[in-house]
């Protein structure tokens, strides 16, 4: 369900409102806050107030007062009251107090003075009108200071990821608004991604432009994302709801917001025909139906005269609504009364106006316009009716519903009817009505579809060529849609049906079928809440055994377990030998060799395959079957291999009481005697022993022990054996023995490392004893290496070392195999199929940014050790590229400035900072400048030797260590170079600077020159006081500041910079305009008719600028309503005419300059009276006066000074009766008749151009005016200044070098 529009919520529970006060008196404005201590800031005209002598601000609990003390006409503004988010507006409005003991009858009406026109809707704004709306949070923010700014009062429950959410809004017709939104991800793994909408669907991203601007900013100390949205220049059409979406990775957020644009205010000074525009949105003004509304909303504006009829004056009146509800035959009269002309336009909207929607009579609570709800979930719609028994209708596009099921299920619960949809799908995004009789509501729901995440990712594989691969993946939801991808190109199927896509619920499968070397690379399957990546590598089959065909197997992606190997035999003749082996998969057939010649089953010869078990039978055992036996399973590259050892029993007549025997073909501590066992086998000695009678027999490891007499009670077959001096009874632990007739069998079960030594073998019997010895070896895979560390890592490649194992195995390692893995991966990858006989190994083919773990395997004749802890967890990451455009820009006695970009490849690790070094010219030592590193891309060196050669570098650093260097083309000289001083004038400041009375001058001039200059202002030859104006300078720059102007700082300021014996100067020249002074003697010249003749003369004081005009008004003395009669009139006389016979009326006239009008006008001392004549005028006779006048220059020329290469023009004015005629003079040469030269002339004002003029054209220019009763001449100079030529940047670089 969507989240409804909030409205902004008012910090302030009482508000002040406009207010009337008399002059001198006092005035409290009050207002309540919400919350109690709230900070609370009073503004007059958009400046804070600070309590003094004139305001005192107090603050009690939640109670705010402001009391302005003295009140005067100055005290009359709009004053505001700002408190978190809400600003409200109001007014005070000053009268003049009426003086004591005066007749009201003699008392002249109180003038208003004229408002700037800066302010129309102040001016405008009537007596009792009530404070403006609250501001929205984002105008209150930018009236705030930002040390005082408070965070902005949303109301809003900030869950999900937004810490503050954009805010419904309001703006009027071609103003700005901006919405922000703000997302910490100091949790998040990714960074955000913001979508905006309007409406449903539509992205604004799209739209960016002239009118909509989206603009993302990040804050790394608060680890906040700011989000904005700006519209610009709003249109009526903008209106609407929007919709901000915010996620990462596997989380997600949404706000809604509304956008409300009011039409825009008419200025004051209404334009009738513009009222009258067109609602047109493509820009053509003739295209569009009128809108009336301009002229409607300001109609209090056009103020009537005395001869129109008297209308109404309340702004509110909505002509529409009276038109609406009045008949037709009275639309001309109000259409008269409301000064609306064009009834054509006025009917044609009318009919276009929809009539005003009539209150519902069966619904007292309507369905909202939209609700959202997520897909799988439910929601209920409800609406509460008029009547409780009234059956009502529920309709889904038009088509009416019916309960099914569990799907739809509809409630009536008093006067309230409920719908109910479960388990919402896509197919329930409709528009949804509910019908009673012939009303309805209507609302439209969204459905919203989860972002499908990925539950199990994707595991890097290792694969044979021609093998099949799967890569595997499980969503969170079935049937959902995934995108699959190699190197960045998208997979598809094709003909060849190389890929094929498999879908089971909420797994989704990519099957490669026999897959080859060009099947490598990194594949990636995208969904719309993430995504996953995994690399496939290719290889063929490789075996790896040792030289001397010992039982290892080293193999590929599909290996083969082992769990049983086959061992070693020693048998005598006629015995039965068994070679069995057990391995991981029933299905492997495999075949045996003997001397590497296939063994084919016969009568003594048995093979026989049993699930995982394969045995090897040899029957009835002979001298021939001695041999190396082997096993190699089918489709694996690798083998099992054993011996059997055949023992030759030599049987000799013994007499009776014959001396004990062993009898052993490998007896001693020879290398042929070594018997050699792997470790977890099992080791079986038969040794044969004869002797009468049967000999005790004793099993010594180590060296031959003392003789061992048996007791007299042990039996003929009784046996013991000694293990390390310890002596053990038959069938005694791991380590036994056995005697038989014949026979001595010793037996060790899984063969340990401990096991290995000489073991030595006594029998006795009366008859004496004999010894042999049997030098038994152990050997094992070796055991695991240590951890391998990471010496260095690269873009996609790291280096990784370790130590060799403790223990060999008792054989030599041959090598070792590598593997690595993603750290949240379960799958470990070979990275090298033969053994790697470094103990340094460089890792490739790493993807920069994920985190890895790299493990060791030790490899010798026997096979794999155990695998090594895993290495620490690590990041490929290369280091930046160098820093860019490493430059000088100054140079001292003891210290450099250097400056320089960021490297133009940063890489996926953040850039941990700067590292500035130096050398001394002819050494290879390179100096730190300062400990550790600096994040800026700038630096001062300090605390250098003055006259040392330095050459310096700079490098970046990142997590995988500096980059290349940046280094400077050569060395650098400390030493500080003499520079001439310079004064780079603005060019605004070339001109004469004009400011307005109480204004802040703040003047910044930037010069040049080393060492640092001194600077020097002086006004009139004088230097400038701190009491006058206020000076900072700095190396580059000085500043002249004056806080509030005054008419005495008007005039020329001069500027010196001064190095040693070496000046620059420059002048800059101040204005300082105030309003000007009243007209003087303004008198009535004569009357006449419906006209009066009036003259004035010019003011004393102009303002310290031209006079640009006069405002000349009337005033009925019924009414003493002021009109406007001229404005902007130039001339000190004027004829006010269209004046009603038998009133009487006053005049006054304002002086206007630049700055404003004058604050009082001068005014007629008396009325006039427009008398009223008889019926037949008689004209009185004049003389006819004779105008002829000898010519005379208005406007005398101006000396100029101009530049080579633009046209100039040089203007004067001239008048005379008649017309005189006008010639053109250089240096008293005609130049009536050259080509260069263009004169004009309009209305008495002479225009001389020349075109392009070269410094040859200065000089002195005439121009003459001649009639029949005489001559005027006009002079000036004219200077042609050179054309100052253009440096190129490159050579303004090699001088500041």
């Amino acid at each position: 369900m969507p989240e409804p529009a909030k409205k902004t919520v008012s910090a302030f529970v009482k508000k002040p409102k406009t207010q009337e006060a008399v002059e001198g008196s006092s005035v409290v404005f009050e207002a309540q806050t919400e919350k109690r201590d709230a900070k609370v800031k009073w503004q007059c005209n958009s400046k804070d107030i600070v309590s003094g002598d004139k305001y005192t601000i107090a603050a009690d609990g939640n109670q705010h007062s402001l009391t302005i003390k003295d009140v005067s006409k100055e005290d009359a503004n709009t004053y505001a009251v700002i408190a978190a988010s809400s600003k409200v507006k109001f007014e005070l409005k000053v009268e003049t107090k009426p003086a004591e003991g005066s007749d009201e009858s003699s008392v002249e009406p109180t003038v208003q003075p004229v408002t700037s026109s800066t302010e129309p809707e102040q001016a405008e704004a009537p007596p009792a009108a009530a404070p403006s709306q609250e501001e929205n949070s984002a105008t209150a923010q930018d009236t705030l200071p930002a040390d005082e700014a408070q965070p902005p009062d949303t109301r809003q429950d900030l869950t999900g990821l937004f810490t503050e959410k954009p805010q419904s809004g309001e703006v009027t017709v071609g103003e700005n608004i901006m919405f922000v939104a703000k997302v910490n991800a100091e949790s998040l793994l990714k960074k955000p991604t913001v979508k905006w909408f309007k409406g449903k669907w539509m992205d604004l991203a799209s739209k960016s432009g002239k009118h909509l601007q989206l603009k993302e900013t990040y804050d790394r100390s608060t680890k906040v994302y700011t989000f904005e949205m700006q519209i610009v220049d709003a249109k009526a059409n903008f209106a609407g709801a929007y919709r901000c979406e915010v996620a990462s990775r596997d989380k997600f957020d949404s706000c809604n917001f509304e956008l409300t644009v009011h039409e825009a205010r008419a200025p004051e000074g209404l334009d009738i025909r513009a009222a009258f525009r067109r609602t047109s949105s493509d820009g053509n003004e003739d295209s569009g139906e009128l809108d009336f509304s301009g002229l409607l909303k300001k109609r209090d504006s056009l103020k009537p005269t005395n001869r129109a009829a008297p209308t109404s004056h309340d702004p509110d009146v909505d002509v529409w609504n009276i038109l609406s509800h009045a008949p037709a035959s009275e639309f001309e009269k109000i259409a008269f009364q409301h000064g609306i002309t064009d009834l054509r336009g006025m009917l044609k909207r009318l009919k276009k106006m929809k009539k005003e929607e009539k209150k519902s009579e069966a619904f007292l609570k309507k369905l909202d316009p939209a609700y959202q709800v997520s897909k799988g979930h439910k929601i209920k719609l409800a609406v509460e009716v008029a009547n409780a028994d009234v059956d009502v209708k529920w309709l889904k596009n038009g088509q009416e519903m019916h309960p099914t099921g569990s799907k739809y299920i509809f409630e009536s619960v008093g006067n309230m009817r409920y719908l109910t949809i479960n388990n919402c799908s896509l197919a329930d995004d409709a528009a949804y009505c509910c019908l009673i009789g012939e009303e309805k509501c209507t609302t439209e729901l969204f459905v919203k579809e989860p972002p499908v995440n990925i539950l199990k990712s994707l595991e890097d594989q290792m694969v044979m060529k021609g093998d099949r691969v799967e890569f595997v993946c499980e969503v969170s939801e079935e049937g959902a849609n995934v995108k699959w991808e190699k190197d960045g190109v998208e997979l598809t199927r094709d003909e060849s049906f190389k890929y094929r896509f498999k879908k089971d619920g909420c797994k989704h499968v990519l099957i490669i079928n026999e897959a080859s070397k060009e099947d490598c690379g990194h594949y990636k399957v995208k969904t719309s809440g993430g995504d996953s990546m995994a690399e496939l590598m290719v290889q063929g089959d490789v075996n790896i055994t040792d030289g001397n065909d010992s039982n290892s197997a080293v193999h590929g992606q599909k290996q083969l377990e082992v769990y049983q190997s086959i061992a070693d035999l020693t048998v005598k003749a006629k015995d039965q030998a068994v070679f069995k082996c057990e391995v991981s998969d029933e299905t492997v057939r495999g075949t045996w060799y003997k001397n590497g010649v296939e063994v084919q089953p016969d009568a003594r010869v048995n093979i026989s395959h049993i699930g995982r078990i394969h045995k090897l039978t040899i029957d009835d055992v002979k001298p021939e079957d001695e041999a190396d036996y082997t096993f190699v399973p089918d489709g694996h590259a690798f083998n099992l291999s054993a011996k059997l050892n055949f023992l030759e029993v030599k049987i000799d007549y013994v007499p009776r009481q014959d001396p004990p025997k062993i009898h052993l073909d490998c007896m001693g501590r020879t290398a042929d005697s070594t018997i050699v066992v792997v470790a977890g086998n099992k080791l079986r000695l038969d040794v044969p022993i004869t002797g009468d009678p049967a000999p005790t027999v004793v099993w010594i490891k180590g060296e031959k022990t003392s003789s061992v007499k048996p007791d007299d009670d042990e039996t003929e077959e009784g046996t013991t054996s000694s293990i390390e001096g310890q002596v053990i009874t038959e069938e005694n632990g791991r380590v036994h023995v056995e005697t038989t007739k014949g026979h001595c069998i010793f037996t060790i079960e899984g063969a340990e490392r401990q096991d290995e030594g000489v073991y030595s073998v006594i029998v006795r019997n009366p008859a004496g004893e004999d010894t042999a010895e049997i030098n038994v070896k152990v050997v094992d895979v070796p055991d695991p290496p240590l951890a391998p560390k990471i010496l260095s890592v690269g873009e996609d490649s790291c280096v990784v070392q370790w130590d060799p194992p403790q223990f060999d195995g008792g054989q030599p390692i041959i090598g070792y195999v590598v593997e690595r893995k993603k750290l949240k991966s379960y799958r470990w990858m070979r990275l090298n199929f033969d053994p790697y006989t470094d103990t340094t190994f460089e890792a490739k083919r790493m993807i920069e940014g994920v985190l890895y773990e790299m493990r060791v395997y030790a490899v010798n004749s026997i096979g794999m050790s155990r695998h090594s802890p895993a290495s620490q967890p690590f990041v490929p990451v290369a280091p930046t590229s160098e820093p860019l455009g490493l430059r000088v820009e100054d140079v001292s006695d003891t210290s450099i400035s250097l400056k320089w970009r960021r490297p133009e490849r940063i890489g996926s690790a953040e850039l941990e900072g700067y590292g500035v070094e130096y050398c001394k010219e002819g050494t290879d030592e390179w100096i730190p400048a300062i400990e550790g590193l600096t994040d800026r891309t700038a630096m001062i060196v300090k605390g250098l030797t003055t006259g040392d050669k330095l050459q310096f570098r700079v490098r970046a650093y990142n997590m995988a260590g500096p980059s290349a260097p940046a280094i400077l083309a050569q060395p650098i000289t400390i030493r500080e170079i003499m520079q001439r001083p310079k004064i780079w004038l603005p060019r605004n400041l070339r001109q004469t600077l004009i400011k307005k009375v109480g204004d802040t001058v703040n003047v910044v001039i930037p010069f040049q020159g080393k060492p640092r200059p001194k600077v020097t202002w002086s006004k009139d030859g004088e230097v400038l006081s701190p009491q006058f104006a206020s000076t900072r300078n700095s190396e580059v720059d000085t500043i002249l500041f004056i806080r509030k102007t005054e008419r005495k700082h008007s005039g020329k300021y001069d500027l010196q910079v001064q190095i040693e014996n070496v000046e620059a100067m420059a002048a800059i020249t101040l204005q300082i305009v105030d309003l000007p002074g009243s007209p003087l003697d303004l008198t009535v010249l004569d009357t006449w008719g419906f006209n009066v003749a009036l003259e004035w003369k010019p003011p004393k004081d102009n303002g310290n600028c031209e006079i640009a005009g006069y405002n000349v008004q009337k005033a009925d003395k019924k009414t003493m309503e002021w009109f406007t009669v001229f404005d902007q009139y130039r001339r000190t006389h004027c004829v006010v005419s269209d004046l009603i016979m038998g009133n009487e009326y006053f005049f006054r006239v304002f002086a206007i300059n630049l700055v404003g009008f004058s604050p009082e006008p001068c005014c007629t001392k008396d009325s006039v009276f427009i008398p009223k004549t008889g019926i037949v005028y008689k004209p009185p006779s004049y003389k006819e006066h004779d105008f002829s006048t000898a010519p005379k220059f208005t406007h005398p020329l101006v000396n100029r000074s101009v530049i080579a290469g633009y046209n100039a023009t040089l203007s004067c004015s001239v008048r005379g009766i008649p017309k005189p005629k006008v010639t053109w003079y250089k240096n008293k040469m005609d130049i009536s008749q050259e080509a260069k030269y263009r004169m004009l002339s309009k209305q008495g004002v002479l225009t001389l151009e020349i075109r392009k003029p070269c410094p040859f054209d200065g000089g002195v220019y005439m121009c003459k005016a001649v009639n029949d009763f005489g001559e005027a001449i006009a002079e000036c100079k004219l200077e042609v200044r050179s054309q100052v030529p253009k440096v190129d940047k490159k050579e303004k670089k090699d001088a500041k070098n």
